[in-house]
């Protein structure tokens, strides 16, 4: 008896012991899966989709935004692991909005027809802009598309992706607020966003603050290489220009009635050459500390990952300006330009 009492007991110190560790390695998977690639097409001289897709999972990248329904490629990422996070492009806008059967028609050939493909959001639009013929279209546009996924009983979640221009004021990040100007697009965003439980997106970039102001911003808080906090903002210290146009997004939204939305970076990134401080080195230092640095959260929201897409995985040579070619962490015969620990 007391030998079977005494295995028993071992049989339930490993069965704990691994349940431990299961739930464990659970929760490294979700904070340290919090990278995704953004795959731009704008290429003349990129690898065919499913050489693309291979690449994704070699390097253990789990996490995809992929700008249009690009049949090709949906067709590649059937069966795989990747989350995807798919665009319906401005140009669409209108016709989505127009009537609920084309969002339909939408849903059914870029979703529902790709039943093993693991989409996270449908992103309706991208940095839609006041000026824009288009952005009247931009909400009910959201809505139809909405509409679509729950008739076709799908729970994807449904946003936009806007940029940090939408902030008339950013500094210190508590002072941030959206344009006036925006007001009328960022509004009814917002309201949907809320109502819907979806986050919002936002494609962020230090290296555009960094380059519109090198006289007061330094390269190292730009890097997140900065060794002591730079910008006090009441009890809160921001050591990097990453969290403070995060935490300034924030507080906009709080001044609009939407402090608990969720904040997904949509893109971020440092390109390779072109610009200003754009070296091999920088865009390396930049991509690498952003990795680490999104699992920890802001000052504003401290111990929160923050789910985040790197732009992008491609160098991309059909694109102005210059810089604009070199935002890619792979070359496009598929190298890596730099080293990256994308976990």
């Amino acid at each position: 008896m007391a030998k079977i009492q005494s295995l028993g007991s071992k049989h339930g110190f490993m069965a704990s012991t691994m349940l431990v560790f299961s739930l464990l390695m659970a929760i490294l998977s979700t904070t340290s899966a919090q990278i995704g690639v953004c795959y731009g097409m704008l290429g003349n001289n990129l690898p065919p989709r499913p050489a693309v897709i291979a690449l994704y999972n070699q390097y253990n990248i789990r996490r995809m935004r992929l700008y249009d329904p690009d049949q090709a490629a949906l067709q590649a990422l059937r069966g795989t692991n990747i989350e995807v996070m798919l665009g319906v492009p401005n140009t669409d806008l209108q016709r989505m909005a127009a009537s609920q059967d084309n969002a339909n028609a939408w849903v059914q050939n870029n979703v529902k027809n790709y039943a093993n493909v693991r989409f996270r959001y449908i992103a309706v639009g991208n940095e839609v802009k006041p000026s824009d013929s288009f952005a009247k279209f931009l909400v009910p546009a959201m809505q139809n598309i909405r509409n679509a996924l729950a008739a076709a009983g799908l729970g994807i979640k449904v946003s936009t992706a806007i940029d940090t221009g939408t902030l008339g004021e950013s500094f210190p990040p508590s002072k941030g607020s959206f344009k006036g100007e925006y007001m009328p697009i960022v509004n009814p965003v917002i309201r949907f966003l809320v109502n819907t439980q979806a986050p919002l997106l936002v494609n962020l970039y230090p290296y555009f603050s960094y380059i519109g102001n090198t006289k007061d911003i330094s390269l190292n808080y730009a890097l997140f290489k900065a060794p002591s906090p730079v910008v006090p903002d009441g009890s809160l210290q921001y050591r990097n220009l990453f969290d403070a146009i995060l935490d300034a997004v924030y507080a906009a939204l709080e001044k609009s009635g939407a402090g608990n939305l969720e904040i997904v970076v949509s893109e971020s990134g440092w390109p390779t050459a072109g610009g200003t401080a754009t070296t091999v080195d920088n865009a390396r230092t930049y991509n690498n500390n952003l990795i680490q640095h999104v699992k920890g959260g802001t000052p504003k929201k401290p111990g929160k990952p923050i789910e985040t897409y790197i732009f992008a995985m491609f160098d991309e040579n059909n694109k102005e300006p210059k810089y604009e070619k070199h935002w890619g962490l792979f070359s496009p015969n598929k190298q890596l330009k730099y080293p990256v620990n994308f976990n």
